[in-house]
């Protein structure tokens, strides 16, 4: 775990020292409100350090559009791997995940990209 360990400690650095804080809200629990015949989700939510930049041209394919964004966190910060149903807060625009890639070495997530749109 030597490599991994390293890797991870460095992602986490470099974006704690230059990242902005953003927000991950996670739904943990739905339920349905009988009374008023609404869903109500309970949400967790984990502020981490993330750099966020507009996508490339050669990154747009059929999911992925010109006006979405890109998101890097180190797996270090998170306690689980996001999921395309967890919602990112950043400066209080809420954003969906349409796409995780994950950078991991001896089998361990080093850090995430999140493919965003608002």
């Amino acid at each position: 775990m030597g490599i991994a360990s390293s890797l991870k400690k460095v992602a986490n650095k470099t974006i704690a020292k230059f990242g902005g804080d953003i927000t991950i809200q996670r739904t943990t629990v739905s339920t349905y409100d009988t009374d008023n015949g609404t869903v109500v989700k309970n949400k967790s939510s984990v502020t981490v350090k993330g750099f966020i930049e507009g996508v490339s041209q050669t990154e747009v394919n059929d999911l992925i559009s010109q006006n979405d964004k890109k998101l890097i966190i180190s797996a270090k910060d998170l306690t689980f791997v996001p999921t395309t149903k967890d919602m990112v807060l950043i400066a209080s625009i809420e954003y969906k995940i349409l796409q995780i890639d994950k950078d991991t070495v001896e089998n361990s997530d080093v850090k995430y990209l999140l493919y965003l749109r608002g």
